[in-house]
């Protein structure tokens, strides 16, 4: 009888033993939730996936992008879970274009816009209206995303009229592929100033911001976050969750967001 009993404890203690291995297996083969995200997203995310990876034991992975591709991507059926887009009026194409569910989505960090100039220049200026910009240029181009299409160029262009200085700059524009792209510009000196989002400059010690754009000049700077309609990815809305929870919050501070909203979105894909 007390052998039978110790045998017992001994299969009992060998199964709750594997029951971490297997926990781990399953996670390590689960089906990575893949996040659509702009480029200038990239640092501040890839430490909130990390921090979402070790509280979830779920694989989470990103792929990133300017925000209209990353929208036409998802459009044309590129496997994606969430969507975390530069500004409000990609997310509301995306929603338009049933690319994303809008009941899921947060819009949830916020940013400012800046000139940049290279690390090496002593260029600061009072960014007010009619500021001389063009004076500033030189010969020079000014580096700044598409200014019809890519979000920080359009919070640029719309920032400079609003200040009277589009005109005076509008044919000596330097267009970037992206918010990085307008940096490197910059930073090899290939463009004597760019506009930028705050949070990039802050990472590139190849440049220097020498003026903030004021909040009023500008449409707000919002990045909304949403889950891929129809998507199947079982852990998508744990993953949505977290990234805007106040678990997450001082993540994206640290990069210089601001974040809007902490509710969680109890919406999130199913």
């Amino acid at each position: 009888m007390n052998i039978d009993l110790g045998r017992r404890r001994i299969v009992l203690a060998t199964v709750a033993g594997l029951a971490l291995p297997l926990r781990a297996a399953r996670s390590a083969t689960a089906q990575p939730v893949r996040i659509f995200a702009a480029a200038t997203l990239q640092d501040a995310l890839a430490a909130a996936m990390t921090a979402a990876q070790a509280a979830l034991h779920v694989p989470v992975t990103a792929v990133y992008g300017p925000s209209p591709a990353l929208v036409k991507q998802l459009e044309n059926g590129a496997p994606g879970d969430l969507l975390f887009a530069a500004d409000t009026d990609w997310m509301d194409e995306a929603v338009a274009r049933k690319v994303v569910d809008p009941a899921t989505r947060v819009d949830f960090l916020s940013n400012a816009l800046v000139l940049v100039a290279p690390a090496s220049q002593s260029v600061a200026t009072r960014i007010v209206p009619g500021f001389p910009l063009a004076a500033m240029l030189g010969e020079g181009r000014l580096a700044m995303c598409d200014p019809m299409m890519m979000p920080a160029g359009r919070y640029g262009r719309a920032a400079l009229q609003k200040l009277g200085v589009w005109d005076s700059v509008k044919d000596r524009i330097a267009n970037a592929a992206d918010v990085r792209a307008a940096l490197a510009y910059v930073a090899r000196g290939e463009a004597p100033l760019g506009i930028v989002f705050d949070t990039d400059a802050r990472l590139d010690p190849g440049v220097k911001i020498v003026g903030t754009f004021p909040a009023d000049s500008h449409p707000p700077i919002v990045y909304p976050i949403a889950a891929v309609a129809h998507n199947r990815n079982p852990n998508t809305a744990g993953v949505l969750r977290f990234l805007v929870s106040p678990q997450a919050k001082p993540i994206f501070e640290r990069y210089g967001y601001k974040v809007l909203t902490a509710r969680s979105a109890s919406g999130a894909a199913r």
